[in-house]
């Protein structure tokens, strides 16, 4: 049986996000610990950006489809 893609916790990745980059701001961080909120950082940044793009994407899906609602799931990958 396939795996379920797991979804991305938009508001949950943006607090997080927002947690980092207020520890980055406060100068207590050593070198490698600002590093590694760094780049957890931007893979943070990365995944809420594609959850934003996926919900962009599907409300263009709903809003195209003449004035009908389809709950119809929106593929990724397809063009």
């Amino acid at each position: 049986m396939a795996e379920k893609p797991k979804t991305v916790d938009f508001e949950k990745h943006l607090e997080e996000l927002e947690t980092l980059v207020t520890s980055l701001e406060s100068g207590e961080l050593s070198l490698d610990e600002a590093l590694a909120a760094y780049e957890k950082g931007v893979a943070l940044t990365r995944e809420c950006q594609a959850a934003l793009d996926a919900a962009q994407a599907r409300i263009q899906v709903v809003t195209e489809q003449s004035g009908e609602i389809s709950n119809e799931p929106l593929d990724p990958d397809a063009e």
